[in-house]
């Protein structure tokens, strides 16, 4: 039994919390905001999506980065076992299309209410209000031990660079892994000055999305002063903006049960298939957000925004997914022969919304006024493969304050994947959003943080 102090209290962090406390620890949850869970409240548009009921395969397949990591943390708790935990801790839960869970309520503050029962329960002490300002560490340096923050250690010059720079000069080369096992976790710092001691700490920070939610990457910062790598850092899940002016006069509109086709630089590299949204910059919904985690590729600058022709990236939107090109054709020779003495504009009420009419007609080259008798074959099926791969050119991404995750984080690669802690500084533990891991929508990141979280609690 000892201390255990976790940093953030939103998903990761609670479940952490919970975990610790259930193996017989004296745990204090801190957070900066006023109340915990305060993005996890807007998740699902306040509706939470809990996790995804799909089995072990489907979790993995649709974990973007890194997904072998997850090994250990998916299967010590699975998505079975946090829905088990909210419905017995008084949050019924129900499945809906996708396999998506919901709670029973629609209400993302069940979800909330349920976590802070479970944590007074334990005995959780959480501080809110309160801002971690850095890790506190111990390093045991020629047989002595001292106290040290994760800036200072920078500031001394006895990080992992100069450990390197000493094997490259010809130098005794000290072992870095060795080195840094040395080094272990003492405490956290608050803004306001306090200390706070603790024999493990479990970072639970998040990312960098919805800034306004207190996610600032704080849990980065703490990485790298205790001499992690971080990744690069890009928005993740987040709508696309649109080069093509028409789709700002679609604002508003929402189209179903189509499919997306996404290239980029000639190759294709994502097919989805379901609900859209366009929006006065582009285009967003469920399908567009799971499309951005394939857009570009993070490390080699800024591939697939179309800027000056290079690397362009173009979304191709399949109206009629359930109909192949010559079923299409034969759809529309019948449509217009029952409208063959109609102009163009009237005949075509039984195949788009009302709204997108006028956007097709102008980029089928038909004119709006010429008689359904007299479009020729060509043209006919020019519109049908117009309405299969209607595109729309990307000229990047919507910022931070749209992202639902983060792409990027602390490398795995200095992280036990059977426990969460850092090989670099014993009693150092990260979970949840902070970690290079991300995932498609259908709640399969919060299963991330559920996932991880818990794993880190039981393994301090």
């Amino acid at each position: 039994m000892g201390r255990v102090i976790v940093v953030g209290g939103g998903a990761a962090g609670m479940i952490a919390a919970v975990a610790a406390a259930d193996r017989g620890n004296s745990v204090y949850l801190i957070e900066k905001n006023e109340k915990l869970g305060k993005k996890l409240f807007i998740t699902g548009k306040g509706r939470c999506n809990v996790t995804n009921a799909g089995d072990m395969d489907t979790l993995f397949a649709n974990v973007r980065i890194n997904g072998k990591f997850l090994y250990s943390a998916f299967y010590e708790y699975d998505n079975l076992a946090i829905m088990d935990f909210l419905e017995q801790a008084g949050c019924p839960l129900k499945t809906e299309r996708g396999e998506r869970v919901f709670p029973r309520s629609d209400h993302s503050s069940d979800v909330i209410g349920a976590f802070q029962r479970e944590l007074k329960k334990r005995g959780v002490q959480v501080l809110l209000n309160a801002e971690v300002r850095e890790l506190i560490l111990e390093q045991r340096d020629s047989g002595e031990m001292r106290q040290e923050t994760g800036s200072a250690r920078q500031e001394t010059g006895r990080g992992r660079e100069e450990a390197n720079k000493a094997g490259e000069d010809g130098k005794t080369e000290r072992n870095p892994t060795r080195t840094a096992l040395q080094r272990r976790i003492a405490g956290v710092r608050l803004s306001d000055g306090r200390e706070l001691w603790a024999d493990s700490c479990i970072v639970c920070t998040g990312g960098l999305s919805y800034p306004a939610t207190g996610s600032t990457g704080d849990g980065y910062r703490f990485a790298e002063e205790t001499g992690h790598r971080v990744t690069e850092r890009v928005p993740g899940l987040v709508p696309f903006r649109i080069r093509e002016n028409w789709c700002s006069r679609l604002m508003g509109l929402s189209l179903r049960n189509v499919s997306l086709r996404m290239v980029c630089g000639g190759r294709e590299v994502y097919q989805g298939f379901g609900e859209m949204l366009f929006t006065h910059f582009g285009v967003s919904g469920p399908l567009i957000l799971s499309a951005s985690s394939f857009f570009g590729q993070r490390g080699k600058g800024k591939a697939g925004r179309g800027e000056k022709g290079e690397s362009q990236t173009v979304l191709y939107l399949d109206l009629k997914p359930a109909l192949e090109p010559e079923q299409l054709d034969r759809r529309l020779l019948r449509d217009f022969e029952e409208n063959k003495n109609r102009q163009f504009k009237n005949a075509l009420g039984g195949l788009f919304p009302a709204r997108l009419i006028p956007v097709m007609m102008e980029l089928s080259g038909i004119h709006p006024d010429k008689k359904v008798n007299e479009i020729t074959r060509e043209e006919r099926r020019a519109f049908g493969e117009l309405m299969k791969n209607l595109p729309m050119t990307v000229t990047g991404l919507r910022g931070f304050e749209e992202a639902i995750i983060t792409r990027g984080g602390i490398d795995v690669k200095e992280i036990n994947p059977s426990t969460m802690e850092s090989k670099k500084v014993r009693g150092l533990y990260f979970a949840g959003e902070v970690l290079d891991l991300d995932a498609l929508t259908g709640g399969f990141n919060l299963q991330i943080a559920w996932s991880t979280g818990h794993l880190a609690g039981s393994s301090v």
